[in-house]
């Protein structure tokens, strides 16, 4: 695991033969749990020696709520964070067409 002695998040695994977190979340993707991750990668990366590939599965989320304000605000940080990282590969396994469309802005 990144940075040795970091406490995986529920419903997460990392191989370290393949450099590689997976994340399966389960349930209603809400802003709690986005913000749980993200935390997660942070601390991970400036522990990590080197980078690390990841791999969420979205098959078992049964509703996003979302809106767009705050997924721009997480893209735009995660963006200025990641400047000094090399680059990493990220992959979305979704099962739901409905997944796949932007957030509404219901709530903006």
């Amino acid at each position: 695991m990144p940075g040795g002695n970091l406490k995986l998040p529920a419903h997460v695994l990392f191989r370290k033969d393949l450099s590689l977190m997976l994340w399966k979340p389960h349930g209603v993707l809400d802003e709690a749990l986005v913000n749980e991750i993200v935390a997660f990668i942070d601390a991970a990366e400036e522990r990590a020696s080197k980078p690390f590939n990841r791999f969420a599965d979205l098959s078992a989320l049964d509703m996003v709520d979302l809106n767009f304000k705050f997924v721009f605000h997480i893209e735009l940080n995660r963006r200025l964070v990641f400047v000094p990282h090399s680059p990493v590969k990220s992959a979305f396994y979704v099962t739901s067409p409905r997944l796949l469309i932007t957030p509404s802005c219901t709530r903006c």
